[in-house]
């Protein structure tokens, strides 16, 4: 924690415990190539190597998320792999049996997407889905045969946008997990925006979901 704090890395939250509780709970094939899109802390790629992973490849954009995930998984060389990437732009041509994504998917008021800071772990532009629509874009092809995904969200992000595109996309998609969580500093500080936007009733908390995307064939 010390580390995050002092680099200016997003430490793992209540949606990161969730992720694992339901990566944990859909055990993956013995010798599993596994992606973890927005790695941040690598608390992610550590878990699906601790839980038996045979490849773990880790992607972010911040160079001080790559370096912080790269010592957090130093110990578990050479199966997990961290690099700096954009997944609207690299991996093409790589399949994986398990995809994780914890992106950015608060809506924030700005529309273009910070470039450095720490908003840039979480603000996803006006509605929420500037990371959240590449990603689903991109799922079919990333996902092997029988290939299994699964994203974190809020519900402030549309739940139902992410099933439709997935669907769409010819992957079979569904909710597995929730959680309702209390406002955190980031959200108490532009509750008034979402609800004067649409995006929350007036209140404190938030529903985090797991949507679970796999590949039929």
């Amino acid at each position: 924690m010390e580390l995050l704090r002092s680099l200016g890395v997003y430490a793992p939250q209540r949606d990161t415990t969730l992720l694992v509780d339901a990566m944990l709970a859909a055990p993956f094939p013995t010798g599993a190539r596994v992606l973890d899109v927005g790695t941040g802390s690598g608390a992610l790629a550590e878990a699906a190597a601790i839980a038996g992973a045979a490849e773990v490849t880790a992607i972010d954009v911040s160079r001080r998320a790559v370096l912080t995930a790269r010592l957090r998984t130093l110990r578990h060389w050479p199966r997990v792999r961290v690099r700096r990437g954009d997944l609207r732009f690299c991996l093409r041509g790589k399949e994986f049996d398990l995809v994780l994504a914890n992106p950015p998917y608060v809506p924030a008021a700005r529309p273009a997407l910070p470039e450095r800071g720490p908003a840039r772990a979480w603000d996803a532009g006006p509605d929420g889905r500037a990371l959240l629509d590449p990603l689903c874009a991109r799922a079919p092809e990333l996902l092997a045969p029988k290939g299994t995904m699964l994203l974190v969200q809020s519900a402030f992000a549309g739940t139902e946008d992410t099933l439709d595109r997935l669907r769409a996309g010819g992957l079979k998609a569904a909710v597995v997990a929730r959680d309702r969580i209390p406002y955190g500093p980031v959200l108490r500080e532009r509750a008034e925006w979402l609800v004067r936007n649409g995006f929350a009733d007036p209140g404190q908390d938030e529903e985090l979901v797991v949507i679970r995307a796999d590949r039929t064939r």
